[in-house]
Parts: C-alpha cells; structure tokens; sequence
C-alpha cells in the first residue's frame, strides 16, 4: 500500500545518495533499512493519528446507543407489569438502527484503506460483526468468502471466529467448521475459547455426533472451567443429548442466531389495577 510505496522509495533514495557517495556497503544497507522503517513507522503514526478521529466517532456512537438501551431497560424493570414484548421489540429495533449506523460510519475509514493492508481487513471485520447482527447473512457469506492470506475479515476475536464458524455449520460445511475451530482454537487460551468452545460442542451435537462433542467439552472443562461445559458433558455422557443447552453461555452465545433466547416470563401484579389489595 502507500505506507510501504513511500518508505520503499525513501530507502532507495538513501541508498542511492549513499552509493554515489562512495560510502561502504554496509553502511549503505544499514542506513537504507533505517530508512525505510524510519518512515515506514512515521507515515503509519500519523495515519493512525488521523483514522482514531474517525475510529472514535464510531465508537461513541456504538457506546451512546447502547447507554440508551440500557436506560429503556432499566425504566422497564422500575415498573413492573410493563408489556415485556413492547420492550424487546423496541430493544431490537434500537439495536438494528445502532449496526445500520455503524455501517454508514465505516465510510469514513475508507481513505485509510490504501494506507495500510491491516486498515482495509479491520474495516471488513467491523462490516462483518454489522451486517451479521442484522441477519444480512448473504451480505456475511460474501465477506467471507474473500478470506485468506492478509485478505478478508480479521479473525482475532473470538466472535468473529464463531460466526464463521456459525455461517459454516448454515451452510453445511461441518469440515469447514472443524477447520477454522482447530486452526483459530490455539490463539485463544483460557475463558478466550468459551464460546468456540460451546459452538462447536453443539455443532457435534447438531450433526449427530456427540462423543465428538464430548471430547471438545473434556477441553473446555479443562481450559476454561465454565459450569455448563461440565453439565453438557454430564448429559452426553449420560445418553441426555436432549437437555445439551449452551443458554449458561448467555448473549454472546444467543448473539449468534443459532437458536431462540427463552421466553422472559412476566411477573403479574395480585390484585387489579387501582388497588393492591384487590379491593
């Protein structure tokens, strides 16, 4: 890109004043890797200087709509008897204006694009994160499928792992599941696997293959310590394949559109509605 165009042409400008000066040849290359990382580090200072403006006006948007939904959810527990479905509707809708705006903000990182190969993939895996909470799989698929050596989304980030493990499972690619599960599962020590874990616990489970599953489980028990690893692997072991459930994983786990959030029951208020008491 530019940054390493620039820096390519300091270095062989250095090197040839340095040649025509009849300096040694090595103080010719030495100074001439100085300069190109001199500058390649300077010109990616202040690029990056340049995109945090625009970095952080996405950010603040993302965090103010998400102040705002947590306001509309903490209004709602203030005041029970409140219409339960009314809130997660609104909650939703909220959530998908705040993924379409996040989209029209990633605009602005566009000129930085030709800056820098990393700029160019961490925009793609910002749209992918977007266009996955909206449901726009298609537009998912697509991003997807232009993975690869320094090309497509970043996978550094367990979330952006587990979708494409999720859009491989969609797609009946079990072998592209256990590929990307096996190759990323290394980077991500710890409670940092929890949920590639779970995933691919219930991939298994899904396709019919649950002393698969347990055997992710074993690790995940292991790795991570998480209680609803230890209880699926129970049921497996225990011919239970039908009370799995990954719902101890929470969100995360839900945010991924692979299966529905329980009900939330509402609570009722005894009594009617001008007294207590019911009188």
């Amino acid at each position: 890109m530019y940054s390493l165009l620039i820096s390519a042409l300091v270095a062989l400008a250095l090197s040839s004043a340095l040649i025509t000066s009849q300096f040694s040849t090595g103080t010719t290359v030495f100074f001439s890797l100085a300069g190109f990382a001199g500058t390649f580090f300077l010109v990616g200072f202040l690029v990056r200087k340049k995109m945090s403006k625009a970095q952080g006006a996405l950010q603040e948007s993302m965090q103010a709509a998400q102040r705002r939904m947590q306001r509309k959810v903490q209004q709602f527990q203030n005041k029970p008897g409140g219409n339960i479905k009314q809130i997660q509707r609104q909650l939703e809708m909220d959530q998908q204006a705040m993924c379409q705006q996040g989209l029209e903000l990633t605009k602005g990182l566009e000129p930085f694009r030709k800056w820098s190969v990393l700029t160019g993939r961490q925009i793609t895996t910002m749209r992918l994160q977007f266009h996955y909470q909206l449901k726009e799989f298609d537009k998912v698929d697509e991003i997807l499928a232009t993975c690869g050596f320094l090309r497509g989304p970043m996978m550094m980030e367990p979330m952006a792992v587990a979708m494409r493990m999720a859009r491989c499972y969609k797609n009946d690619d079990l072998a592209g599941a256990k590929k990307v599960f096996k190759r990323k599962m290394m980077w991500f020590r710890g409670d940092r696997g929890t949920l590639l874990y779970g995933l691919m616990s219930w991939i298994y489970v899904k396709v019919g293959e649950p002393d698969e599953a347990r055997q992710v489980l074993l690790k995940a028990k292991e790795a991570t310590g998480v209680d609803t690893f230890t209880k699926n692997w129970d049921h497996l072991t225990n011919d239970r394949a039908k009370s799995f459930s990954n719902a101890g994983l929470g969100d995360e786990w839900y945010s991924l559109y692979l299966e529905n959030p329980p009900a939330v029951k509402q609570q009722r208020m005894r009594g009617n509605g001008r007294n207590p008491r019911g009188f």
